[in-house]
């Protein structure tokens, strides 16, 4: 039988998409330019150039347009991994999905890097970003489960996005705190091989530790 067709984006969604995206990269540049208690939803709005309700048809809080990056690149990476070859095995297409995403994204600065570590002691900000992580992994168990096919079970989708999104969170939160130039990318990507592998540096430091304790 063959594949059935992936979805296509439309026009209007494309458009929705990409306001939506405005909204959010301007919501992030002010909050790291001035701090997230003197940017407004109105500020966000006027940069952009539309009104503070058709925000709100985006976003319910600023706190949320400025975390909707991570929901954003998750998006991208979804795409990504539907346009990847049929027979590709599923970590490699995961990986080489980020992979892709990533070469079109333009390479943080380091002050940049610092504002973002900053702005996550905002209560506010950090609970609304663990919020965009568990969307990011909704989205990607949807495109796993599509990728797999009729009658593949949604709980092992579910799983394999848990530990895909959990190595992006560890690799970003690692990379966000070290002063290192590069991306987080390369750790992301050893994560993933890691887990395809069984966790075999794991698995071979505890068979260590127990030869030596005994």
């Amino acid at each position: 039988m063959p594949p059935e067709p992936r979805p296509v984006m439309g026009l209007r969604e494309r458009k929705k998409r990409a306001a939506r995206q405005a909204l959010a990269s301007t919501a992030l540049r002010l909050a790291m330019e001035r701090g997230m208690d003197q940017v407004r939803v109105e500020d966000i709005a006027n940069e952009v150039g539309v009104s503070p309700r058709t925000f709100n048809n985006y976003f319910a809080s600023k706190e949320q347009a400025v975390c909707s990056f991570i929901v954003e690149r998750q998006e991208r990476v979804r795409d990504a991994l539907r346009a990847r070859p049929d027979g590709e095995p599923i970590w490699d297409a995961v990986i080489n999905s980020a992979h892709e995403q990533q070469a079109r994204e333009p390479e943080a600065r380091r002050e940049d890097v610092h504002r973002i570590r900053d702005l996550l002691h905002d209560h506010g900000l950090f609970g609304e970003m663990l919020r965009a992580h568990a969307d990011s992994e909704r989205l990607l168990a949807e495109a796993l489960a599509e990728r797999a096919g009729p009658g593949v079970n949604p709980l092992h989708a579910r799983m394999l996005a848990g530990i895909v999104q959990n190595a992006h969170r560890i690799a970003f939160q690692t990379w966000l705190h070290d002063d290192e130039d590069g991306t987080y990318l390369p750790l992301f990507a050893e994560l993933l091989r890691e887990a395809a592998a069984g966790m075999p540096g794991l698995t071979s430091a505890s068979e260590g530790a127990s030869a030596t304790a005994s």
